[in-house]
């Protein structure tokens, strides 16, 4: 029993090609598929590592604020305030004269994210 292929052969001997291309566009499309299912995880972290640095001056720079006096509040709860607002958890408060320190938690989803920022006057010592 002889094995024919569906497609007759060319006069020169050499098999017919038609068909390969979709096997290779769906190769195509298939490593597309799969580079964007591993950057679009990465590329929301860094954004939301962006977005906690944010938040973390904003707060930082609050709580500093209501410590000398420049506006009023106590400067840790305006600071959670702010870290609120902006979408994070403020996670330390330390406050050393004017100079105002502050530690903020965001989630996005497969990563935990911190930031830390620092804030008050130029020439403090401390």
């Amino acid at each position: 029993m002889s094995r024919r292929s569906r497609l007759p052969d060319r006069p020169d001997g050499r098999r017919d090609d038609r068909g390969a291309a979709s096997v290779v566009a769906l190769g195509l499309v298939g490593a597309i598929i799969g580079l964007s299912a591993l950057l679009v995880p990465v590329l929301g972290a860094f954004v939301g590592s962006q977005r906690a640095a944010n938040a973390a001056d904003a707060a930082a720079l609050a709580a500093a604020d209501a410590s000398s006096g420049a506006v009023p509040g106590t400067p840790c709860a305006l600071a959670s305030a702010i870290a609120e607002r902006n979408g994070v958890e403020l996670v330390s408060c330390e406050l050393d004269g004017p100079i105002a320190e502050v530690s903020v938690r965001a989630g996005v989803p497969g990563f935990a994210l911190t930031a830390e920022a620092r804030a008050g006057p130029p020439s403090w010592p401390g």
